[in-house]
């Protein structure tokens, strides 16, 4: 073989070469966060009553995170307060407001990116098909050395990703990461802030004007003027009282309704 034929066969392979390598470089190289993974077994109850309730359906608004989701209560979280409402500091707030939207609670405290993806994948998701979705997961992952803010970003990027796959039409509300504090050590406040500040500037680009996305941060209406926490919002610095939770739905009840109409 020889002249235009071969040539074609080099460019024809350079090509191919090149468009690997392409593809190789957009795809996030394996990691944590983005390989979904159950947890313990005191979790998978939490994660199979979650499958139960979504194999019952009637589920239009979905809630979907950590810790400070769990806390919103609902059906599946903890024992009933006077007959009513299921634990949790936003619990009261949930029954009341979210629920005549048809609303399931699917927050489990401890969760990282990668345990929300596993639960999307082994039947949380299989049973409905809710027209919005608000999902705040990520502050676990950033706890720490584990994953960096990139890492966590497209940890968050495969949880909206997969939703998509299994439902095309629901609406995300994406929220970013809410702002925490680590203590007295100065140091790791502002790495723990800038770490918070990069996932949410990544992920923000996700928001498609509502389309698919729309991206929320919420998160200075939780501090004070000096750019503190104060402890009547997140006692603890972290998880928030009833009061943040007033907040929260304040902050978030006009986006779900109108994704919910839209």
């Amino acid at each position: 073989m020889t002249g235009k034929p071969l040539m074609r066969n080099v460019l024809g392979m350079a090509f191919m070469a090149t468009m690997v390598g392409l593809v190789a470089a957009q795809a996030p190289k394996p990691h944590t966060a983005i390989t979904p993974a159950p947890r313990d077994k005191g979790w998978m109850p939490r994660h199979e009553k979650f499958v139960e309730i979504a194999k019952a359906g009637n589920i239009d608004l979905l809630f979907l995170g950590d810790s400070i989701t769990d806390a919103w209560g609902g059906n599946g979280h903890g024992k009933d307060l006077k007959g009513g409402p299921k634990s949790g500091s936003g619990a009261e707030i949930f029954v009341k407001e979210f629920e005549p939207l048809k609303a399931a609670n699917f927050g489990i405290g401890g969760d990282r990116t990668q345990h929300v993806l596993w639960r999307l994948q082994n039947g949380e998701f299989d049973s409905i098909k809710p027209k919005a979705l608000m999902l705040m997961i990520g502050t676990n992952n950033s706890n720490g050395k584990d994953n960096t803010s990139d890492e966590i970003a497209e940890g968050i990027e495969a949880i909206v990703k997969e939703v998509h796959k299994r439902s095309p039409k629901t609406k995300v509300l994406l929220l970013a990461v809410f702002p925490r504090a680590t203590g007295k050590d100065k140091d790791a406040q502002v790495a723990q802030t800038a770490k918070i500040n990069a996932i949410n500037s990544r992920i923000a680009k996700l928001d498609d004007g509502g389309k698919t996305v729309k991206f929320l941060d919420i998160g200075k209406k939780f501090l004070a003027e000096d750019g503190s926490i104060p402890k009547e919002i997140m006692p603890d610095q972290l998880h928030l009282s009833p009061k943040g939770y007033r907040i929260w739905a304040d902050a978030v009840t006009p986006s779900i309704k109108e994704l919910m109409g839209s």
